[in-house]
């Protein structure tokens, strides 16, 4: 990731600077991060896992979308993360939108130079927003997921899943973990 030095903003005025500039972007206490590169296999897992999710939300019935690289989560006045996947539940999301109202599961593929991000800072700022239950990290190059989820409580239950079922509740749907990699890389 690289970092852009200016004054810091807040997430408001990051929208504004974002908006029509290259890349993706995210605002780190302020300061505007710019994403690096990804691996073709880091996007094939994104569309995967999009259309897995969004398959079980379906077969589930549930008012709730799964949407790839495109809304952002507005963790406090000087952060934003954008995730690779957010489930949103709730009224569908309006075509101008660009911050997840709802978000419920989010989702990061990690890579190279997020690893450590994602594994560490994002996993804490994240449930700090209340509608957030569960965070998914994908491995893609390994085909795993670390999944935490909310118990009910104060504590974050963390299980690393490769084969079988992923439930994810609330919102209320299971996926089988393997469907959310790209079939080309299976082993």
């Amino acid at each position: 990731m690289n970092v852009l030095a200016k004054q810091k903003m807040t997430v408001d005025e990051f929208f504004a600077w974002a908006e029509g500039r290259e890349g993706r972007w995210e605002l780190v206490d302020g300061v505007p991060v710019s994403m690096s590169p990804e691996r073709a296999i880091h996007g094939q897992t994104k569309v995967s896992a999009g259309n897995a999710f969004n398959s079980a939300i379906r077969k589930a019935g549930l008012p709730c979308e799964a949407l790839v690289d495109c809304l952002a989560i507005r963790v406090d006045q000087h952060k934003t993360f954008q995730p690779d996947v957010v489930i949103n539940c709730g009224e569908h999301v309006k075509p101008d939108t660009i911050v997840a109202p709802n978000p419920i599961v989010v989702v990061e593929i990690l890579s190279p130079s997020t690893r450590a991000i994602d594994l560490g800072m994002k996993v804490r700022r994240y449930f700090e927003l209340p509608s957030i239950h569960h965070y998914l990290i994908f491995d893609a190059d390994n085909r795993s997921v670390i999944h935490y989820a909310r118990d009910g409580g104060d504590t974050l239950l963390t299980r690393i899943v490769s084969k079988g079922v992923i439930t994810l509740n609330p919102p209320g749907f299971s996926v089988e973990a393997q469907s959310l990699f790209p079939e080309q890389y299976e082993s």
